[in-house]
C-alpha cells in the first residue's frame, strides 16, 4: 500500500476479532509511533499493552472506577464495565508522559506529540492489514484508572487503541469538502 493510498483510506474498526497483532506485527507498529514529531527529542510517549489476562486486569479497573463514581451500581452493569476491554484481543494505552517546565516545548505540544504517535499506531495497523479504533472515553480521564496505570500528576491518557483482525465489514470512508476544513491566506 502506498502512502497516500494508507492516508486517505484509514479507518477506524469497531469489530475486531483474534489473534492479536503477533510480535513483528507490534515491532512495526511501535516503531512506526516512535517517529511521531519530537520537539527536544523529549519522546514524550508511554504505551501500556493489554491482551489476554491483562484484558481483564483493565476491566477490573473500569469496573472499580466504575464503583467509585456510583456506590450503588449493580453488579450487571459492573459486569458489562469489565467485558468493554474485551471488545478487541488488544488495546494499547497511549499516555503523554510530560516532562513540565520545558523551555520552548510546552505541555500541549507534548500530548499533540503523544496523540501523534497514537495516529502512528493505527496508521502502521491499516499498513498492516489490522483494524484499530482509538477510544477514550471517560475512563481515560478517571482519577482511578489514572492510578492504576500508574500515571504521574502530568501526564494525560490519550487514547485506548483497541487492535485485532477485521470482523465487520469494512465501511467505506466518508468524503470531505476540502473548503469546509482549509482555509487559504494569498
Amino acid at each position: 500500500m502506498d502512502a497516500m493510498t494508507l492516508l486517505h483510506e484509514r479507518s477506524s474498526m469497531g469489530k475486531l476479532m483474534g489473534p492479536p497483532p503477533g510480535p513483528e506485527q507490534l515491532e512495526a507498529i511501535y516503531r512506526a509511533a516512535l517517529r511521531a514529531p519530537d520537539h527536544k527529542e523529549l519522546r514524550p510517549w508511554r504505551f501500556i499493552e493489554f491482551s489476554g489476562e491483562g484484558l481483564d486486569r483493565l476491566g477490573e479497573l473500569f469496573a472499580e472506577a466504575e464503583f467509585r463514581e456510583d456506590p450503588d451500581v449493580g453488579d450487571a452493569a459492573l459486569d458489562a464495565v469489565r467485558k468493554k476491554p474485551h471488545r478487541a484481543p488488544m488495546i494499547i494505552a497511549v499516555v503523554a508522559k510530560v516532562t513540565p517546565d520545558i523551555p520552548k516545548v510546552p505541555k500541549i505540544e507534548q500530548v499533540v506529540s503523544a496523540g501523534c504517535a497514537g495516529h502512528g499506531i493505527l496508521l502502521a495497523a491499516h499498513a498492516l492489514g489490522l483494524g484499530a479504533m482509538w477510544r477514550s472515553g471517560k475512563y481515560a480521564f478517571d482519577p482511578t484508572v489514572r492510578k492504576g496505570l500508574g500515571l504521574e500528576e502530568e501526564d494525560e491518557l490519550i487514547a485506548f487503541i483497541y487492535l485485532g483482525q477485521l470482523a465487520g465489514r469494512h465501511r467505506p470512508v466518508p468524503e470531505h469538502r476540502l473548503s469546509d476544513f482549509v482555509e487559504r491566506w494569498t
